[in-house]
């Protein structure tokens, strides 16, 4: 039986998503971009030339900007959209969905002021309905490219989880369940405010070592903010912790780590957002993650400096002298 699903996001990860799931011929695969424009050159050209310019889009993939008929009768949605354009998104398509359809998200944030999760932005706006979390090493432009990729599908509904990693599994591209959405969410989160901290390293020229240590001891960060959040340790040990932060720390793809690089070369905040074509989520996230650390006194002194840099115009040189002196202690 066809199964009907809608991905909601013309971004990189959206479209990547609508044509990973296109493969399997049982599935009908609908992409909702919110611009018109967008949505009709990525439907004429079949590409979506900003953000994945060469990749063919599979002429099976409906592509609209009809947020009500692309979410009329179908099965299951996939949210990519950042963060920060979520709640207004899930506003604009609630009254179109009168049942307790699932929704799989590919988002990696939390949201400035409430610091909720997309899981749970989904169900305040949507209502009570379960969520997946999709999530790890999996870079937009390797996905389109069928380059191997193992990610993992989490969600209280065990069940759902199983079915959503059915949904997505290709031969090059590998899920795995778990059941702590919670991990799972705040680590697709927390590794891009470190990620922005090793592209710094980068763009200081620190080298090898100090980038090695930064991803060890921001792995150690999140770690501690996870658990004590309700999340499991071991979830931050596995794809979407340890693996989305190795790739996320060491890619040319990765946004966060390009802010983060060109921070380090001596450029601003507002030079760097105001030139980028896609959002670096992990800017948002710092400010969130720093705000909700310093009211829960949780030590992130990573995440700190990185709060400095980013809003404060503290110098990254300074940043790293501040980590660098902290008081001898025990690993």
């Amino acid at each position: 039986m066809s199964k009907r699903i809608t991905v909601i996001g013309g971004g990189a990860m959206g479209t990547a998503c609508a044509i990973l799931l296109s493969e399997n011929p049982e599935q009908q695969v609908a992409l909702w971009a919110r611009s018109s424009d967008h949505a009709a050159d990525m439907a004429s050209s079949r590409e979506n030339k900003r953000l994945l310019p060469g990749i063919t889009i599979p002429d099976s993939i409906e592509i609209t900007s009809d947020i009500e008929a692309a979410v009329t009768d179908s099965d299951l949605l996939v949210m990519a959209v950042p963060t920060a354009f979520l709640r207004e998104c899930l506003n604009d398509i609630s009254a179109a969905l009168t049942d307790d359809r699932p929704v799989v998200s590919v988002i990696k944030g939390i949201e400035n002021e409430t610091f909720q999760r997309p899981s749970e932005i989904i169900g305040e706006v949507l209502g009570s309905r379960a969520v997946v979390s999709l999530s790890g090493p999996s870079h937009a432009e390797e996905i389109t490219r069928k380059l191997p990729a193992s990610v993992v599908a989490a969600s209280g509904d065990l069940a759902l989880a199983k079915s959503v990693q059915q949904t997505f599994t290709t031969d090059r591209f590998r899920v795995y369940t778990n059941i702590d959405i919670i991990g799972v969410e705040l680590a697709a989160a927390l590794k891009n405010v470190i990620a922005i901290a090793t592209g710094i390293c980068d763009g200081l020229g620190y080298g090898d070592n100090a980038k090695s240590a930064l991803m060890t001891r921001g792995l150690v960060e999140m770690t501690r903010f996870g658990t004590l959040l309700g999340a499991e340790p071991q979830t931050f040990a596995g794809l979407a912790g340890m693996g989305d932060l190795i790739t996320t720390c060491a890619s040319p793809y990765s946004r966060n780590r390009k802010v983060g690089e060109r921070l380090g070369a001596g450029e601003t905040l507002e030079q760097i957002l105001e030139s980028m074509d896609a959002v670096a989520e992990g800017v948002w996230t710092t400010r969130s993650v720093h705000e909700l650390a310093e009211q829960q006194g949780i030590e992130m002194p990573i995440t700190a400096e990185v709060f400095r840099v980013l809003f404060e115009g503290k110098h990254p040189v300074e940043a790293t002298d501040s980590l660098m002196m902290r008081p001898p202690r025990d690993e």
